[in-house]
């Protein structure tokens, strides 16, 4: 006679049989929305949903408008649709006014382009559940005195900056590092930034003999004292900060620029070959910081306490918050591109 299963197999079955799917974890993306930077959120978009699809999440977008008042709409839409984690943000104020809300909320938030020291800064006090995965403002300053201080030892250095915030706090980080570090520039000086020329500024620098310059200024001021040095057979070093990834202007830039910069996530990806096609700016990081968020969820761990595989290599966090490493590099001008520099 056959084997019949018994009554408690058959419930056993049953119960098995409309038993729910495990749920998606759910992840917030926050992107600007409008006209505010579509190539950026783009990128955002296409790196938050190459992620959820390779990690079977469900993504929830919201536009935040870059503005206070849509940051706060945006954290309330997130709350009400019960989000794991919030991944994204491009501007202060946005993220500033959804921190609060999240945090009620006990919703972690991890910023892909706020580079506010503040942010991370204030966790302890305020409690906000905020990471930053990227660098913060001051960290190309100190990256940039970092670069002086290591390399020119023993030349005659100076430092120049065009008067404006930028300028002036990272110049001013580059002096006082080279000077606690006993090294002291033989000229230092603010110019005039959008001249037509910087004759005047070479000359003074030639004088003082100098050779090397770090310049807290912009890409286009920085291409004009390079022809200008060259100009007048004047051999220069010039060395800035990201200013010089800004499109180009009417004058080229010259080859042996250095550039200290934030790494490119692409480097990272593929430090020594091809560059992932159509994974370009924040495409990346987005993609690493859902994947963190999918990571923690699932395993129930913080995400302050984990170190996490991603897309661009391990991640991990601070106390406050801050992703760790050094986040910078050396670039050289190569005539056509800022190549890295080992």
């Amino acid at each position: 006679m056959p084997n019949r299963p018994t009554p408690a197999l058959i419930i056993l079955a049953l119960t098995l049989a409309a038993a729910p799917a495990a749920a998606q974890t759910r992840i917030g993306l926050a992107v600007p929305g409008g006209e505010t930077a579509p190539l950026l959120e783009a990128q955002m978009r296409a790196g938050a949903q190459r992620a959820a699809g390779d990690l079977d999440a469900e993504l929830v977008i919201e536009t935040d408008s870059c503005s206070a008042e849509g940051g706060g709409d945006a954290a309330r839409r997130f709350v009400e649709s019960e989000v794991e984690a919030v991944v994204g943000f491009l501007c202060t104020e946005a993220i500033e006014a959804a921190l609060p809300i999240l945090t009620e909320a006990d919703i972690p938030v991890i910023a892909t382009g706020v580079r506010t020291d503040s942010l991370t800064d204030r966790r302890e006090r305020t409690g906000f559940q905020v990471f930053r995965l990227g660098p913060r403002a001051d960290a190309e300053r100190d990256a940039a005195a970092r670069y002086v201080v290591d390399n020119w030892r023993g030349s005659l250095f100076a430092i120049v900056d065009d008067g404006t915030i930028y300028g002036r706090e990272i110049a001013e980080t580059v002096r006082i590092a080279a000077e606690e570090s006993g090294l002291v520039p033989v000229f230092v000086d603010t110019f005039r930034p959008q001249l037509e020329n910087q004759i005047g500024l070479i000359g003074r620098l030639r004088r003082s003999g100098a050779t090397h310059v770090f310049v807290g200024g912009d890409r286009a001021d920085i291409a004009i004292m390079a022809r200008d040095a060259a100009g007048l057979d004047y051999a220069l070093t010039l060395a800035g900060g990201e200013a010089l990834r800004a499109a180009g202007g009417d004058v080229p830039l010259t080859e042996g620029i250095v550039m200290i910069a934030a790494t490119q996530w692409e480097d990272a990806v593929a430090p020594d070959g091809e560059k992932p096609a159509g994974q370009q700016g924040y495409f990346l990081p987005v993609h690493a910081a859902v994947e963190v968020a999918v990571a923690a969820s699932e395993s129930g761990e913080a995400i302050g306490d984990g170190r996490f595989e991603t897309i661009v290599g391990p991640v991990a966090f601070d106390e406050k918050g801050d992703m760790e490493g050094d986040l910078y590099r050396v670039y050289r001008f190569d005539g056509s591109s800022f190549a890295p520099v080992d």
